[in-house]
C-alpha cells in the first residue's frame, strides 16, 4: 500500500507540473512579439482581414476566456491549425515526432554504449594515463556546442571525406521506394523491403545523431567514473576484496550496480535534454523533425503550433522522469518514488 501511495503521489506531482506548463506556455504564447493573425495573413492583408482572422483564433476575447477555451481543446486533443502549414497541428505533431525521437533515441543508444563503459575504464585506471585521457575526452565533449560539433563532422565526413550525406534523411533516389508507416525511416525502409534505402537511412542519421550525443556522453562519463571511484571506496567493497571474492565480481555486480543510480538520474536528464538540443541539430542538418517545426513556428508567431511543440516536449520529459525514478527505486529498494523513503 505504501507503494500505490508513492505512486499516486508522483502521478499527481506529473499532473501539477503539466498543469502548471500549460498555464507558462499559454502566457508565453500571448505575449510574444507580432500579431499572429497578420503573420499569417502577410503584410498585404487589410485590417479587417487581420481583424476577423483573430476573432476565428479567439484572440480578440480575454486572456481568462482564451485559457479556459485552450485548456478546453487541449484535453480532447485539439491543438487548433497551424498558421504555418495550414495543418491541424495534432497532424504536424504525428507526422514530424517520429523523425526526431528516432534522432535523440539513437543519440541515447551512444551515450549509453560509449559513455558508460568509458566511465567505468576511467575508474578502474583511476590516476593512470587512460583515465587522463578519458577524462580530456569527457572535458572536450561537456565544452563544445553540439552544433559545432555537427558543423565540423559536415565539413570533415560529409565534405572533404566524402563518406556520409550532409543533410535530410534519406536520398532522394529512394524517397519513391519508401512507404510511410511509422514515421520511423529506419523501420520503414526495412517493410518497404529496400535494404538499400536502409543503410542509406543510417548514413544519413549517424552524423547527426552522434553530434547531438557528444555532450551528453561526457557528462556520463564523468558521472559513471566519479560514482565508481566513491564506491570502490566504500569499506564492504574493501572486505569484499578481503574475502578474496575474483575482481570482475566485486566490479560488475557490487561496485557498478550501486553506482549505476546517478548514472541512471542523469541519464533520464540527459534523454529529455536531447529533445530541446535537438533543435540546433536539426537545423544545422536540415532534418525534418519536431525541432525544426518549433523553431520555425516561434519565428512566425504560429502560436498554436508553440503550444503543441511545448506541451509534447514537456510530457516527454516528465514522462522519461518518471521512467527514471521507478527504474532508480527498482535498482536500489532504498530510494522511494519521489524521493521518499522505502
Amino acid at each position: 500500500m505504501a507503494r500505490i501511495g508513492q505512486l499516486l503521489r508522483r502521478l499527481s506531482g506529473m499532473a501539477v507540473s503539466l498543469l502548471g506548463l500549460s498555464v507558462l506556455i499559454f502566457v508565453i504564447s500571448r505575449v510574444l512579439p507580432g500579431n499572429p493573425a497578420r503573420m499569417a495573413l502577410g503584410a498585404m492583408a487589410s485590417e479587417e482581414q487581420v481583424a476577423e482572422l483573430a476573432a476565428e483564433m479567439g484572440l480578440d476575447q480575454p486572456l481568462p476566456v482564451q485559457y479556459v477555451e485552450y485548456m478546453r481543446r487541449l484535453f480532447v486533443g485539439d491543438l487548433g491549425q497551424s498558421l504555418q502549414t495550414k495543418n491541424a497541428v495534432a497532424y504536424d505533431l504525428v507526422t514530424k515526432f517520429p523523425a526526431t525521437l528516432e534522432l535523440i533515441t539513437l543519440a541515447f543508444t551512444f551515450m549509453v554504449v560509449f559513455g558508460i563503459p568509458l566511465g567505468i575504464v576511467a575508474a578502474k585506471h583511476h590516476g593512470g594515463v587512460l583515465d587522463n585521457v578519458t577524462r580530456f575526452f569527457a572535458f572536450s565533449t561537456v565544452s563544445v556546442p553540439s552544433f559545432f560539433v555537427g558543423i565540423v563532422f559536415q565539413l570533415v565526413f560529409g565534405y572533404f571525406l566524402n563518406w556520409f550525406p550532409i543533410t535530410g534523411r534519406l536520398s532522394s533516389a529512394y524517397s519513391g521506394e519508401v512507404v510511410r508507416t511509422t514515421g520511423f525511416m529506419l523501420v520503414d525502409t526495412l517493410l518497404s523491403g529496400s535494404l538499400a534505402a536502409h543503410a542509406d537511412a543510417w548514413m544519413h542519421i549517424l552524423l547527426p545523431a552522434l553530434a547531438l550525443s557528444f555532450s551528453g556522453m561526457g557528462q556520463v562519463i564523468r558521472i559513471t567514473r566519479s560514482s565508481m571511484i566513491d564506491i570502490e571506496g566504500q569499506d564492504y567493497i574493501e572486505a569484499m576484496r578481503g574475502y578474496g571474492l575474483p575482481t570482475w565480481l566485486v566490479t560488475d555486480k557490487y561496485t557498478l550496480k550501486n553506482a549505476f543510480v546517478p548514472t541512471l538520474t542523469i541519464l533520464g536528464l540527459q534523454y529529455a535534454w536531447l529533445l530541446s538540443g535537438a533543435f540546433i541539430i536539426e537545423i544545422v542538418y536540415s532534418w525534418p523533425g519536431l525541432a525544426k517545426y518549433g523553431v520555425q513556428s516561434v519565428l512566425t508567431s504560429d502560436v498554436n503550433a508553440v503550444v503543441g511543440v511545448t506541451m509534447l516536449v514537456g510530457v516527454v520529459f516528465v514522462l522519461v522522469n518518471f521512467a527514471v525514478d521507478l527504474l532508480t527505486s527498482v535498482i536500489d529498494p532504498r530510494i522511494g518514488l519521489a524521493g521518499d523513503s522505502a
